[in-house]
């Protein structure tokens, strides 16, 4: 069975507690949200590529890369997945997933490290958000909020404040804003002014590159 593959690629990694160091990249097509501010959308099925999971890992290991992340899209749409991630890291990689936390992350294997995009209002996909995660997320995953607006600095606040706020201690938790929406300096001023104990997350790879191409 394959998988429905939008791109490998190598590139720096632009998000995350491992922003900045070199990463092989696994973009699998298909998504079932539609954020507002998608920046991906070309990663439909459409334009997908079949390939097995053997097929990938070679691909990916043509970087002589450590750091390999799987993307979308979402990636756990594809019931593959976790076997493409448990491969890669019995190849000694350090895996990092990324997904948009509407679907069950309990699927993938330990080994990885789940990077989980919690909705906010001004995405439209709110109510898809799967709570149930943030009690499934290991001690080395990490969440990340997109922020559009200060609706969303404040969701994600009392997110993190509210009920689920013991799953957000002693946690890599990302403020990222949503490019040409919110400035990086409004953010900052609201975190600093909240003493927030997030990390502002600034997409490097949309700096350092053009920010609408593709496989950087």
């Amino acid at each position: 069975m394959a998988l429905l593959v939008c791109e490998i690629f190598y590139s720096i990694q632009g998000e995350s507690s491992f922003a900045g160091r070199p990463c092989a990249f696994v973009r699998l097509a298909g998504c079932n949200l539609a954020c507002s501010w998608c920046d991906t959308a070309y990663a439909s099925k459409e334009n997908a590529i079949p390939m097995s999971v053997g097929q990938i890992v070679e691909a990916a290991e043509k970087f002589d890369c450590p750091l390999v992340e799987i993307t979308g899209g979402e990636p756990l749409l594809q019931e593959q997945t976790p076997l493409l991630a448990q491969a890669l890291a019995d190849r000694g990689k350090t895996v990092l997933v990324e997904t948009n936390g509407s679907l069950d992350i309990g699927l993938l294997p330990a080994k990885c490290i789940k990077i989980v995009d919690m909705k906010c209002p001004d995405s439209g996909q709110e109510k898809h958000n799967r709570y149930e995660n943030l009690q499934s997320l290991a001690p080395w995953d990490e969440v990340k909020f997109v922020l559009a607006s200060r609706r969303d600095y404040e969701f994600a606040k009392a997110l993190m404040q509210g009920p689920f706020e013991e799953f957000f201690q002693n946690r890599a938790v990302h403020f990222s804003p949503v490019l040409g929406r919110l400035k990086p300096s409004e953010l900052a001023a609201w975190m600093l002014a909240d003493k927030s104990t997030a990390r502002l997350g600034l997409q490097l790879h949309k700096i350092i590159f053009d920010p609408d191409a593709r496989g950087v």
